[in-house]
């Protein structure tokens, strides 16, 4: 069941380990462009239960509302290579009454070069996949979980990017 608890501090960005897979890779032994997102996907599915203490399962039975994808930006920067160790992080950086975004990003093992990033944007939806407002439980955990660094209303996509690969550059990747 969906508990909140607005007393703790909940870290704001998820933080994944994984290796690019054989069969996950194009003819150059580079992971497929379109392969990136299941790695993004799957590495904050397996971390928000960990971090948060629920499963997304969890918010949609709560809520009779789901969040559907309608927008993807990507900016593919270095290729990760077959046999790779990865790091993946990802964080929701902006939400309002029925949408939010989330940024996703991938560098090397040792988090000194920047691979990939995504922002994902989705909307909430009720059963009938008409767009719905989220409950005021919802946004007040959205609001604990959000990174709160980005003025994403302020900042376009490819000046994001430059940003973070600064970040990355400096080794000043921020996870709370």
């Amino acid at each position: 069941m969906f508990e909140f608890d607005p007393s703790k501090k909940y870290q704001k960005t998820t933080k994944s380990r994984s290796v690019i897979r054989f069969q996950d890779c194009d003819p150059l032994k580079h992971l497929n462009n379109a392969k990136y997102f299941d790695y993004f996907f799957n590495a904050r599915e397996d971390k928000v239960p960990k971090l948060y203490g629920m499963q997304m399962s969890e918010i949609y039975k709560a809520f009779d509302a789901i969040w559907v994808v309608y927008n993807h930006q990507i900016a593919y920067i270095k290729p990760a290579g077959m046999g790779e160790w990865v790091k993946i992080f990802s964080r929701i950086i902006w939400h309002n009454h029925n949408s939010m975004v989330v940024e996703y990003f991938m560098t090397d093992d040792e988090e000194t070069e920047l691979k990939t990033m995504l922002w994902t944007k989705l909307r909430y939806v009720n059963e009938k996949g008409q767009s719905t407002t989220h409950p005021s439980k919802l946004v007040e955990f959205l609001s604990s979980v959000s990174f709160d660094d980005i003025d994403y209303e302020d900042i376009d996509f490819d000046m994001r990017v430059r940003q973070l690969k600064n970040e990355v550059a400096n080794a000043a990747i921020k996870i709370f």
